[in-house]
């Protein structure tokens, strides 16, 4: 992928696919993969956070990227996890170039408190590794200034940031100070599970890109939303909010890694056989999963 190739539209971001056995289902990823491609997404987001990448191991990684890529077909980018230890992101990195990726999701350090000028140093040395377009996802102990957003983002193959902890204050913050003081292609992400809800707000200080997790198990509501949003029809924006996202948040929110377990129960309810999750996270309760289906109908309902 090129330094200045610019993403656009819905970005899809898959599930890992496991068996009964608890192995990675590589020919289910690729139908998978091909399904969504074939829905239209801007880029392929593999092995990142709906796709368990903090369950996989180095093998089953390279060889899930490496069956996406083949799978997307050169259709559009495809993007790969890497993240924990230092150590580990570069061996994750190493892993997605040999897998054929066309750039990184730079997830963060697992558990330990970070400095600031611990992050730029985590993320130059991480870029300073490979040539592969580099997007740095903001999340959990992952925290940036403003000044240190302008540090990492003058990295030359650094080409955006992902935020994933909803403070828009800070993010309208980095996103003037970046482009003020940035001198080159570079965009900003809304990070957030189920980001459609906040994606307005986003859109209002300038971050047009989101990940969809709907994507995955429903690309035409998805990409119905983001049609309406894009078309600026607000009436239809408030009742996919109202009536489908909203719904799928709160139901979401009831259980912690629901945000990737209910994902992942839709897609098997589409007819994938993706299995369960991996632990630590836990699949839905067969109450949940009706309630599930129930809110799926509805999204599908203002299609028409």
């Amino acid at each position: 992928m090129s330094l200045v190739m610019q993403l656009d539209g819905v970005l899809f971001f898959p599930v890992t696919p496991f068996d009964s056995e608890g192995n990675i289902a590589y020919d289910v990823l690729a139908e998978h993969v091909k399904h969504g491609v074939s829905a239209g997404p801007g880029a392929v987001f593999v092995a990142c956070g709906t796709g368990e990448f903090h369950a996989l191991g180095l093998e089953e990684f390279e060889r899930a990227v490496a069956v996406a890529v083949e799978a997307t077909a050169g259709k559009v980018p495809v993007f790969a996890g890497a993240g924990g230890s230092i150590v580990a992101t570069k061996q994750f990195v190493k892993a997605a170039e040999r897998a054929g990726a066309q750039g990184i999701l730079l997830l963060p350090p697992y558990l330990v408190s970070n400095p600031a000028a611990g992050l730029v140093r985590f993320v130059a040395e991480t870029a300073a590794g490979t040539e592969l377009p580099i997007i740095v996802y903001q999340r959990n102990n992952a925290r940036f200034t403003p000044e240190t957003a302008v540090e990492v983002a003058r990295i030359p193959n650094v080409v955006g940031f992902k935020d994933g902890l909803g403070d828009l204050d800070q993010m309208q913050r980095i996103v003037l100070s970046v482009r003020a003081n940035v001198d080159k292609p570079f965009q900003f992400f809304n990070g957030l599970p189920t980001a459609e809800m906040t994606q307005l707000a986003y859109r209002a200080i300038g971050v047009e890109l989101y990940s969809s997790a709907v994507f995955c198990f429903a690309p035409e509501i998805s990409i119905g939303f983001y049609n309406a949003v894009q078309s600026g029809d607000t009436k239809l924006v408030n009742r996919f909010l109202y009536e489908f996202y909203k719904p799928l948040v709160e139901l979401r929110d009831l259980v912690p890694g629901y945000a990737v377990g209910l994902v992942k129960a839709a897609v098997r309810a589409n007819g994938f056989e993706v299995g369960g999750v991996r632990p630590p996270l836990v699949d839905p309760t067969d109450e949940h999963l009706v309630a599930l289906d129930k809110i799926i109908a509805a999204g599908k309902a203002l299609l028409s």
